[in-house]
């Protein structure tokens, strides 16, 4: 896909700035910028609406949202967003098929939700969570530091006859546990490359705690629960400026249909209930989620993981305040996370999600000696040997491993754009996903002078129904189809008039049967016709419209 911009790199906040404002001067007719968070750095969160002015006002169409950088360090999701801005905008009235969607619906991005936590991330040597906020720190231990200098944190093994690992013989730079009768031989602790912070304990070493705890997808109102049950939720829901910047935006555009949030890594389609089993959800729900995950797996390679059943580690201390879940449960929209990157897949020792693991650790062992071998034939710059190093506590420690930034969590800068591309063309298919109403089978015929018969049929052409998910019927804050006839004297019929909702072709029944032919069982209730008797001076002042948050507005 023709881009403007270069994807072979990250881009720190000065180039993601100027990247939107760039963009803002060369499209006026199809960008449109606002500043939803300045944050406490002084830094502002930007968020994108793409639309065809001239062919409507963006909250009059469909809508899909995608954003990014939830988390500090996951960066690439930031990117993503940024890419398919780039592809929407440097191709629009060149590629038929995005001129076609920018015409019909709209595009809210949200590239950089932590510009401050995505600023230390890039331009330090440490990993952060989601902002470089102090949060519930702890003193004492091991620290996270840069000893030396070549602004990577590695592993630091040390000396220890009361070590758990040892040298693998078996491979070079890799460790191995000891097992129940490893006696003897040379023993180490292994922590992250860094200094010792005293503290109030007994004498075992232990990792210090991060300073930046607070986690941005722990701060949203549905299922939060506080530090004690929720660690990193902050003091409140939406205690956060920018998770409560990033819901306000949500909020005030009611026309945002699907939820995409760009999340690294692991390489899956993550989707809601996150604080129950999915068999508790409605069924044509969890339905859209699995079909969409499908156009996820088509275009990435990505496994299709409910959060609760399969992905959480612990289903009685859910890890809950997550935004696709504010988004589904009190919202009733279809929103789910796309874990970008996906190393261990890559390696061939992919996550089993859902599955126990019964050695779990030997599976870890593999997995990182998979990665390692990857790293130093795909990523030798992010490869370092065990180095000896002088510490000022410790003695006599090596430093060495790879960078886990941008291999583990981030794809190397060379593989970035491959991922990219994935996730536009898989972005570029929800949008064609949603409910579109139209106006069809128009007839206006003169029955006597002055006097019209008038009938339409409205219909949705989405896949998606208007009122997109079950969740949002159950909740009441589904809104009605509403048709009015204008520009004349209605005799018989009603001006004004409500409709419910309008399913689309995913509720179409459908078979394929073992002794028959393929079959239509029952078409989806995805079009209405209306009919009125009106008076008017000419043909041409009758007007009908139809509008509806989700599936946009209509007239003829």
């Amino acid at each position: 896909m023709k881009t403007t911009y270069q994807y072979d790199h990250y881009y720190k906040y000065e180039e993601l700035k100027e990247f939107v404002e760039t963009f803002q001067k060369n499209y006026p007719d199809l960008l449109d910028v606002e500043v939803i968070c300045e944050t406490p750095e002084k830094r502002n969160s930007y968020a994108l609406t793409i639309t065809n002015k001239k062919t409507g006002k963006a909250l009059e169409k469909p809508a899909f949202h995608m954003d990014g950088n939830t988390h500090a360090g996951e960066v690439t999701g930031s990117m993503a967003c940024l890419h398919f801005v780039d592809v929407l905008l440097t191709n629009y009235g060149k590629e038929e098929e995005i001129t076609k969607l920018l015409d019909l619906f709209t595009i809210y991005v949200v590239p950089r939700i932590s510009p401050d936590g995505a600023e230390a991330y890039l331009t330090t040597p440490y990993s952060i969570r989601s902002v470089n906020r102090k949060h519930n720190a702890k003193e004492g231990g091991v620290t996270t530091e840069d000893l030396d200098g070549d602004d990577v944190v590695r592993m630091m093994r040390i000396p220890s006859k009361y070590g758990a690992w040892k040298k693998d013989p078996n491979k070079e730079n890799s460790m191995t546990l000891r097992r129940p009768d490893d006696l003897e031989g040379d023993f180490y602790d292994i922590y992250p490359e860094g200094n010792f912070e005293t503290y109030d304990g007994d004498e075992n070493l232990k990792a210090k705690e991060s300073d930046w705890q607070l986690d941005f997808n722990r701060n949203f109102p549905y299922g939060w629960f506080p530090e004690n049950r929720q660690y990193g939720a902050g003091k409140y829901p939406l205690s956060n400026p920018e998770t409560k910047a990033l819901a306000d935006w949500i909020i005030a555009h009611p026309n945002i249909g699907m939820v995409s949030t760009n999340h690294t890594s692991g390489g899956i389609f993550l989707y809601p209930p996150g604080t129950k089993a999915s068999s508790k959800s409605p069924s044509f729900d969890m339905k859209m989620y699995k079909e969409i995950g499908k156009l996820c797996k088509e275009e990435l390679g990505y496994d299709i993981v409910n959060i609760f059943d399969a992905f959480i580690s612990d289903q009685e201390a859910v890890d809950s305040g997550a935004f696709d879940d504010w988004c589904y449960e009190t919202q009733g929209l279809i929103a789910f996370t796309i874990e970008l990157w996906d190393l261990a897949k890559r390696v061939n020792v992919p996550y089993e999600w859902g599955k126990k693991d019964e050695d779990e650790q030997a599976t870890e062992l593999k997995r990182f000696n998979a990665c390692l071998d990857w790293v130093k034939e795909n990523a030798p710059e992010a490869f370092v040997p065990w180095q000896p190093y002088k510490h000022p506590i410790f003695k006599d420690v090596e430093i060495g491993g790879f960078n886990f930034k941008f291999t583990h969590q981030n794809p190397p800068t060379h593989l970035l754009l491959s991922v990219l591309d994935q996730m536009t063309s898989f972005a570029l298919r929800c949008v064609k996903t949603l409910p579109r109403l139209v106006i069809d089978d128009v007839e206006i015929k003169e029955i006597e002078k002055e006097i019209y018969d008038v009938s339409v049929t409205i219909g949705n052409l989405g896949y998606l129904p208007t009122n997109i998910t079950e969740v949002a019927k159950d909740l009441e804050i589904n809104k009605p189809i509403v048709t009015k006839i204008t520009g004349c004297e209605v005799l018989s019929g009603k001006q004004k008039e409500e409709k419910d909702f309008l399913e689309g072709y995913s509720n179409t029944s459908t078979g394929a049967y073992f002794y028959g032919n393929l079959s239509t069982d029952e078409n989806a209730k995805a079009r209405k016709k209306y009919h009125w008797i009106v008076r008017a001076k000419n043909k041409e002042d009758i007007h009908i419209e139809v509008t509806h948050p989700k599936a946009g507005k209509v007239s003829i």
